[in-house]
């Protein structure tokens, strides 16, 4: 069995990821900034060293997120998605490592066609898009100039278990259990690309086992709904009439979001297949049992 190091362990995906490689018998390290991982502290200013030694894979989840934020927070996004990812890889630097595995996301795209390829262009409409971007531009940097096997995952608005309170299916759930009205930006006709966190899951194991080295590749539910598609099947889970309250549409928010997912079975022989309706019930479940 492989050695592990998670970073963003406490997290949404990184702490279904670290259950999931020690339940196949990996050794696992977890570090995050938050209680829940096993080394508690900031990328930033942690010594790595001792951290990485016998490390064979690295998965890099840690980071900031959210689209919205980015605006008026960009020094806090320079720090959590570019200058962490850069320490790592400096710190991993002359190193056997066999995989660098980097959390991106679909946001890299922007204004790109849909559905999004990752040989085709990346023209991200946030800055939390451009930091994204940037950080696997530094892996790849790092993979020419000092052999660090790297692969940039680009996540497609991954939902399940444990998400996070900011993220649109936690707000929206919370919100139909609380009679709140549901809030949204735009008029509920953008399209989303959703994926269940127990297939982003398996993306990332399978990509950091397999040989592939040196490119992005998305991670997709297969199947793009729009907002209000998705707001009807949690009103149809939850049993709760929905009240709709429509905001501006927030800069940044990208109007379609669809991947391609053709290099992720190519390269890994995976593709994600949990249907919409099916996680959005485990979801609604773990709220349920939240407030119990």
């Amino acid at each position: 069995m492989a050695r592990f190091l998670v970073t963003g362990a406490a997290g949404f995906i990184g702490s279904h990821l670290v259950e999931a490689l020690r339940a196949a018998g990996h050794d696992v390290i977890g570090v995050d900034r938050r209680p829940g991982a096993d080394v508690v502290g900031d990328l930033l200013t942690l010594d790595l060293a001792p951290l990485l030694d016998g490390v064979e894979y690295v998965v890099h989840l840690a980071g900031q997120p959210g689209v919205r934020e980015s605006w008026s927070q960009f020094p806090a996004y320079l720090a959590g998605n570019l200058q962490t990812t850069q320490r790592l890889l400096e710190s991993l630097r002359d190193r056997p490592l066999k995989k660098f595995i980097l959390a991106s996301t679909s946001s890299v795209y922007g204004e790109a066609p849909m559905p999004a390829r990752e040989d085709g262009p990346a023209m991200p409409v946030s800055p939390y898009g451009l930091t994204k971007l940037a950080a696997e531009k530094l892996c790849d940097l790092y993979g020419r100039t000092a052999g660090i096997p790297w692969v940039a995952l680009r996540y497609f608005t991954v939902y399940g278990p444990r998400q996070r309170p900011d993220m649109a299916f936690s707000r929206w759930f919370n919100a139909a259990l609380d009679g709140e009205p549901i809030q949204i930006y735009g008029d509920g006709s953008q399209l989303r690309d959703f994926t269940y966190v127990a297939d982003a899951v398996t993306a990332t194991q399978r990509a950091a086992l397999n040989p592939v080295v040196g490119v992005p590749i998305n991670v997709g539910g297969g199947s793009a709904v729009t907002v209000r598609e998705a707001i009807r099947l949690i009103a149809a889970i939850t049993g709760r009439p929905i009240r709709i309250r429509q905001l501006p549409p927030a800069p940044g928010d990208m109007r379609e979001t669809r991947a391609d997912t053709e290099r992720l079975w190519r390269e890994v022989g995976f593709r994600p297949s949990t249907p919409l309706e099916e996680g959005l019930w485990q979801q609604y479940r773990w709220h349920l049992a939240q407030r119990a």
